[in-house]
């Protein structure tokens, strides 16, 4: 990996690539099906020849696996699918010799059902002092029978579950995942001790899922649509929460990023301030159609939005909660909407890969960081799995009508003439592999200089090592209708072309990568993206 190059600053995570891994579906060592830490390690070779920064890990603690590991039992154990806490400890230790830094993923909104904490809760009764861990209420109506609000779930369904007892207690997620009370002192001290345990194990940073969540209205009010904040979004409370963990991250010299899904850039922008998150996902872009002036407002809103607190950007066009990239690019309508998936949404994967190879080298050479989710950097389209397959919560909460997430999170195809394309299982993998999985295999993909994986490696060795990437300026350049044009630092440039035919380049010294051929005359044809020294 070698060392920083000079134009870097110190603070690695303003300019990181950081690689998104779902340990269930990334590789399999010990050959059961499911993806583990075993796996990981053996695979560690191929995450450096990538040229990443650092590794975020999805959950791989000790869970019943109802929503894919985000319904904790215990932070401080591995769940044994994935391996032992001694193979997490080697496995930050062998990453960081190759120069890649770990980022744990911390779910502090909500535990598992199996939480010793809930079981406690559940048999103490109500007025326990257990019960106060969580949201405990009487219902509404005669006899208690209605919940006691209406909020609405974060998936499909309801957020109140009544108990035995007569209570209801709330869950924004499934009823297997029951909500913290973040105004309890203990449930503040317990997360504060969880990330001081995996920052002692040398972890870099803690990606903090449904970072907007935790603070709840006391006073349950109902939810009324289009009043912002919602009782259960984006309380003032939680900026003090987050003062307390970075106060406990400058210990260790660990970062945050936090999933905060907002539309309000002025009320996004306070969790970035200097004593709070150091970064949070940019989802304005993530969800972003195909088209020139979308994207350049997107651009434009994100960095305004960072500028005020000097946090910067994080740029990310997937993760194990939404379409595929090359799959939604390759739709008549590219922006993407939990609302909107739907079976049977006809794509044109050439299309959608063209324009996925284009959108790489816009978002690599952006300012700030990016996050790279495991497969995009060979090309897997989203895949349509079995119904009786289908172990997604979201699918069952939905009545069936929506397809759920597992087709962004079939397990990765290594070796193309291997069973199950290398994946590692001796039988049957997790999730199924569609046919042809093989076709997208890493080693068959490492042979081809013209493949996904080669344009991937190609940029990040570029961003590591060439001047004018990473954290810095932005300038927009005049271009034709369609086309996106800015210019970097040392004279580096980047050209999309968006729209329907080719468009001449500006004038440029070296050609440093493209995402697809030239024309013959030297255009830029539609859909393709490059990086130009001036």
């Amino acid at each position: 990996m070698g060392a920083p190059t000079p134009h870097r600053t110190d603070d690695w995570w303003r300019h990181a690539v950081i690689y998104q891994v779902y340990p269930r579906s990334f590789a399999d060592g010990d050959g059961d099906g499911t993806g583990d830490l075993a796996g990981v390690r053996a695979r560690l070779p191929h995450l450096a020849e990538l040229g990443v920064d650092a590794v975020w890990f999805t959950p791989w603690y000790l869970s019943p696996l109802v929503d894919g590991g985000y319904d904790v039992a215990d932070y401080r154990t591995i769940d044994p699918a994935f391996g032992t806490l001694a193979e997490a400890e080697k496995l930050i230790a062998e990453a960081r010799e190759l120069g890649i830094r770990t980022i744990v993923d911390i779910v502090p909104n909500h535990v598992s059902d199996q939480h010793p904490w809930f079981r406690a809760a559940l048999a103490a009764g109500p007025g326990s002092p257990e019960r106060d861990l969580f949201h405990f209420r009487p219902g509404r109506g005669e006899h208690g029978e209605l919940p006691p609000n209406d909020w609405p779930s974060q998936f499909a369904g309801t957020t109140w579950t009544r108990v035995p007892d007569g209570e209801w207690y709330l869950h924004l997620f499934t009823p297997e995942q029951p909500d913290l009370n973040w105004a309890h002192p203990a449930v503040r001290q317990e997360h504060e001790d969880i990330l001081r345990f995996w920052f002692e194990r040398g972890v870099a940073g803690v990606r903090i899922d449904s970072a907007a969540l935790l603070v709840k209205d006391p006073e349950l009010a109902d939810y009324e649509e289009g009043v912002d904040p919602a009782p259960f979004i984006d309380q003032d409370e939680l900026h003090d929460i987050y003062r307390s963990w970075r106060a406990v991250a400058d210990e260790y010299g660990g970062v945050f990023v936090g999933e905060v899904w907002l539309p309000d850039a002025e009320r996004f922008a306070r969790y970035l301030r200097p004593d709070e998150l150091h970064t949070a996902f940019n989802f304005n872009f993530l969800t972003c159609p195909w088209d020139p002036e979308r994207l350049r407002r997107s651009i434009d809103d994100t960095l305004a939005e960072h500028a005020p607190v000097g946090a910067p950007a994080t740029w990310v066009l997937c993760n194990h909660d939404v379409t595929r990239t090359v799959t939604r690019y390759g739709r008549e309508d590219t922006a993407f909407a939990f609302a909107t998936k739907a079976f049977g949404t006809p794509t044109d994967l050439d299309l959608g890969t063209r324009r996925a190879r284009a959108a790489a080298l816009l978002t690599l050479a952006l300012p700030g960081s990016v996050y790279l989710y495991q497969g995009e950097e060979l090309g897997l389209p989203e895949a349509d799995i079995p119904l009786d397959r289908i172990q997604d919560p979201m699918h069952f909460r939905s009545g069936g009508t929506d397809p759920g997430r597992d087709g962004c999170r079939v397990p990765l195809p290594w070796n193309a003439d291997a069973p199950h394309a290398g994946f590692g299982s001796q039988g049957e993998p997790w999730l199924p592999q569609p046919s042809g999985w093989s076709a997208y295999a890493r080693d068959r993909q490492s042979a081809d200089p013209r493949s996904m994986l080669s344009l991937y490696r190609q940029a990040l060795a570029l961003r590591r090592t060439a001047p004018g990437f990473g954290d810095g300026p932005l300038t927009w350049l005049a271009a034709p209708d369609g086309v996106l044009a800015f210019a970097r630092p040392h004279g580096l440039v980047c050209v999309v072309n968006l729209s329907d035919g080719p468009v001449p380049l500006p004038p440029y010294d070296g050609l440093l990568l493209a995402s697809g051929s030239l024309d013959a005359d030297g255009t830029l044809p539609a859909d393709t993206a490059v990086w130009l020294r001036t």
